[in-house]
């Protein structure tokens, strides 16, 4: 099962406003009660989503005119708070194929990369400018390049970036560590199988 080779996406987007939007508030703990991942979709953002009795409130993501939409918009240090793999399963959960902020923090990072969902980042104006663009045409597509390293939506394009090791992995399809063993798993037996200390 090789792994898809991750060289650009293109989706809708929705702009979530903030800066420091860590895992708790992206997965709230209570739901991280899961034997799974499946299912954590629904709950993505749910305590800004909803009021303290679980009636929805007024949320970008919530908009009809979002439905649908695959990629998030965001501000500083997205992910950051506790290592929580449940924070990029539930965005992922939720339908979401990548992340535009202007940075994250690591282990999110990483976690996302795993899953195949990349997150780049791009300057603060420019995000601006994504979402400017979302704001006016919520239909308006954005096409994440990871080999020309841009962003390009309704006839403009903003650089984005990305750490060298991921995008490598993303857009040669080496993004899932159990993925790549689970395909040389021919090889690990034939390495195993010399040594001595793992003979019968």
């Amino acid at each position: 099962m090789a792994l898809a080779k991750i060289t650009s996406l293109t989706g809708r987007a929705v702009y979530v406003p903030g800066n420091d939007i860590d895992t708790d508030r992206i997965i709230p703990a209570r739901f991280m009660k899961c034997v799974t991942f499946d299912g954590l979709g629904e709950f993505v953002f749910f305590d800004v989503r909803h009021d303290p009795q679980g009636n929805k409130i007024e949320h970008p993501i919530d908009k009809p005119a979002h439905k649908g939409a695959t990629i998030l918009l965001s501000g500083a240090n997205f992910g950051c708070g506790s290592s929580r793999e449940h924070a990029p399963q539930a965005i992922s959960k939720a339908g979401f194929k990548a992340i535009i902020a202007e940075n994250f923090a690591e282990i999110f990072f990483g976690n996302s990369t795993t899953l195949g969902m990349p997150c780049v980042t791009a300057a603060r104006e420019d995000i601006a400018k994504i979402a400017a663009a979302v704001e006016a045409d919520p239909q308006t597509e954005i096409t994440i390049d990871l080999v020309k390293l841009e962003a390009r939506f309704a006839g403009q394009t903003v650089k984005i970036a990305q750490r060298e090791s991921a995008r490598d992995a993303l857009v040669n399809g080496r993004w899932d560590a159990i993925g790549e063993l689970i395909d040389g798993k021919a090889d690990v037996l034939k390495t195993a199988a010399t040594l001595p200390y793992l003979a019968a």
